[in-house]
């Protein structure tokens, strides 16, 4: 399955966004697709064996948009809204201009005011011109609002247009009486002026809707203005500047004081420090030398190196984080779903009751005019552009807040997730600990034993990977003790290890392992109770079935594990520490954490299993793991938060990826979800009381007591602000700041 963005163009309002959306999910191998009307992309997750790009592009053309091809996305994308903005702009500023005399001609009528004579015999000619003119320059509400109903998916534009072409034609049929007498209908109440201001206003609205909405995919920007454009690179033996796109896997890249580094790689030459700030959260540079890792998009600060480029274009980290986040900001959280299901038959609801009120008037006793007047102020007071705004632009905000705080929010699902957790799960090695263990203590069975007890330590660890093993070995070559190769190795996964050498089997590993081998270790009962009190992990040394030593190994919790327990525990969540080792290590390291509730002894294939069983006891389930070794359980939690590894972000079983080795952006992510899921809420009430309230006032609710009527220019005007006022309030939200974190 292959997960690709198109960049949609030609959608006005939500109504379009669900037409493209259905018009994707019908075509054979489209696995799933979102459209998201705020950033006008459709993501859409497909088999590339069954349907070609192409085949997605004509759905879209079909359905009555585009698809905006080209090799450079984001800077077609950036040109696509400017000129969006720009269009909108010029005809707002036409249309009103247009405008300007009808309200002038409008006012004199009221006023009383003489005209001079020529535009006393011409009024009505000129009224028409210059409206005609106003309609010509709002065409498209016309060829994309009937072109809708046509295709049995009526839009916004739709309401516009009828809204609008109703009062255009009916004063053009007074005027054409005018003209020849024919006496049809009075030429005295003409709504030229209605339609022309009408396409004036939407041009405005939409012109601030367009811009807002630009503001809200701001993070993404952010992030494309971090990478480097140009690269020196060694061509044949030379040394020449490229562009970023033009550099290969495999080039020697040289990079100077001061420069961004264009792409990911390992160093072959040269010292320096690198200001890697944007991965880490850490101010000061970090020292680098030949063999060390360096990511595209950080900033080399004081010397100069070369290096060996391993990752280019869209496999680099930042590209990894620009995918990531553009992928979060179009999905759907579920709670978009009543929206949904609301802008489906919004149109054709509304237009159902404006029809229905001007019919009710009528039989009311009141005239034509005045349910013409009901007529068009319904249809163009109804606005489901607010509803089809209120969760994506939060949405997009809100994780491109979380990419500048180091988290990815991987999906909109995610982000809604984090918010309902109740219970938080932590796994130890790695996640509240550092992860790299050291030996602090080696016990002998018998008096001057030690260093056979680390010499078979470190044969049995020898071809282990395990972080713990890795300790052993690292403590034997400090004390220069010389490795002997063993000729069988075996691991247990959450047990131990066993190793042959010089005829003996070695045994490296817990009591339980210890048991099933039959080996007797209740000699060193006590030391072992000792060392795991103090919260480190005591591994029994054994051979030819006698235990004879103990190494024991301490992991320390991170820096930060404390102040991110005791906030999330503010929040009023639940926290457990999820680990193999042994109750009373698992218990010590979490009295130090802060945490009450520990489940140890857990092997690593069990930890989805306990979740689950958390989740039966009707808990909200996030768990907290590196990625790796805890990706069942992370898949199986009701929201997965994985501990990025330097560039290692794309982990497919989290919804959400911590970047910085910082526990307390858990905190941040839970924090960040709440914040962004209150403003999604705050902008269905405007959204849903907007039209709740404006619908039926511009059907004439408030006639019968006030003798009030709804103007349908100021229903224009209001329905082209209303979508401003739910963009405006996403937007509110760049002022967040992680309250956890000072």
């Amino acid at each position: 399955m292959e997960k690709k963005s198109f960049l949609i163009g030609k959608m006005h309002c939500a109504n379009c966004a669900l037409t493209v959306e259905k018009a994707l999910k019908k075509l054979p191998g489209v696995k799933s697709a979102g459209v998201n009307f705020a950033s006008g992309k459709a993501l859409v997750e497909f088999d590339s064996s069954m349907i070609r790009e192409r085949q997605v592009a004509e759905a879209v053309e079909k359905a009555g948009y585009e698809v905006i091809f080209g090799e450079k996305a984001k800077d077609i994308e950036k040109e696509a809204r400017e000129k969006e903005i720009s269009g909108y702009k010029k005809k707002f500023a036409a249309a009103f201009v247009l405008s300007l005399p009808l309200l002038f001609f409008m006012f004199s009528e009221i006023a009383g005011i003489s005209l001079p004579g020529i535009l006393m015999q011409n009024v009505v000619s000129i009224q028409f011109l210059l409206a005609t003119s106003a309609l010509i320059v709002g065409r498209e509400f016309f060829t994309g609002g009937f072109g809708a109903i046509l295709r049995k998916n009526p839009n916004m534009f739709s309401l516009v247009a009828i809204g609008v072409g109703s009062a255009y034609i009916y004063s053009l049929i007074a005027s054409v009486s005018f003209w020849t007498g024919m006496k049809i209908l009075p030429v005295e109440n003409l709504y030229y002026e209605t339609a022309a201001l009408l396409i004036a206003f939407i041009f405005l609205g939409k012109f601030f809707e367009a811009k807002a909405k630009g503001g809200t995919s701001e993070a993404i920007k952010k992030l494309i203005g971090l990478q480097a454009k140009t690269a020196f690179v060694e061509r044949n033996g030379k040394e020449i500047e490229i562009s970023v796109e033009e550099v290969k896997i495999g080039d020697i890249v040289i990079v100077k004081p001061g420069m961004k580094i264009p792409a990911d790689g390992k160093i072959v030459q040269g010292l320096s420090s690198v200001d890697e700030s944007m991965v880490s959260g850490e101010s000061i540079p970090v020292e680098k030398e030949p063999g060390d890792i360096v990511i595209g998009s950080t900033i080399n600060k004081t010397g100069s190196f070369k290096f060996r480029a391993e990752k280019i274009g869209s496999e680099t980290f930042l590209a990894q984080i620009v995918r990531l986040v553009e992928e979060a900001q179009g999905s759907k959280a579920p709670v978009q779903a009543l929206a949904d299901k609301i802008a489906a038959v919004f149109v054709p609801g509304v237009m159902a009751i404006a029809v229905c009120s001007a019919v009710a008037w009528i039989l009311l006793g009141q005239g034509f005019l005045f349910a013409l007047t009901i007529f068009i102020s319904v249809l163009v007071i109804a606005c489901p552009c607010a509803l089809g705004l209120a969760t994506p632009t939060a949405v997009m905000v809100g994780t491109g807040k979380g990419a500048e705080n180091g988290i990815l929010i991987k999906s909109a699902s995610a982000l809604e997730a984090a918010m309902g957790t109740g219970t938080i799960v932590f796994d130890k090695t790695g996640t509240i600990t550092k992860g790299r263990p050291e030996v602090t203590d080696i016990v002998a069975a018998k008096q001057g034993g030690e260093k056979d007890v680390l010499l078979f330590a470190a044969i049995a660890e020898k071809n282990s990977e395990h972080p713990l093993g890795e300790a052993v070995i690292k403590k034997a070559e400090e004390r220069k003790i010389k490795i002997p190769e063993p000729k069988k190795f075996a691991s247990f996964s959450g047990r131990g290890v066993e190793a042959e050498f010089e005829g003996k089997k070695i045994l490296l590993g817990n009591k339980k392992l210890m048991s099933e081998k039959k080996v007797d270790s209740g000699m060193l009962e006590k030391q072992i109770l000792d060392l795991e009190k103090q919260g480190k992990t005591a591994m029994i040394v054994a051979a030819n079935g006698k235990a004879f030593g103990i190494i024991a190994v301490a992991d320390t919790i991170k820096e930060n594990s404390r102040e991110a327990v005791a906030a999330l525990q503010k929040m009023g969540k639940e926290i457990v520490l999820l680990t193999g080792d042994n109750k009373r290590t698992a218990e010590a390291i979490a009295r130090q954490a802060g945490i009450e509730k520990v489940l140890a002894e857990v092997l690593p294939e069990d930890k989805e299993k306990e979740i689950k069983k958390l989740q039966e006891q009707g808990k909200t389930v996030a768990m907290v793991g590196d990625g790796i070794n805890d990706a069942p359980a992370l898949a199986k939690a009701d929201l997965g938060i994985a501990i990025g590894s330097g560039t290692d972000i794309a982990i497919e079983s989290a919804g959400i990826v911590l970047i910085r080795n910082d526990l307390r952006d858990v905190a941040v992510a839970i924090d960040l979800s709440v914040y962004t899921m209150k403003k999604i809420r705050q902008n269905f009430f405007w959204a849903f009381a907007y039209n709740a309230v404006g619908i039926p006032v511009a059907a004439g609710i408030l006639f019968p007591f006030t003798g009030w009527l709804l103007s349908p220019v100021i229903a224009g005007a209001a329905m082209a602000f209303s979508s401003l006022s739910v963009v405006t309030n996403s937007l509110s939200m760049k002022g967040y700041k992680a309250k956890i974190k000072s």
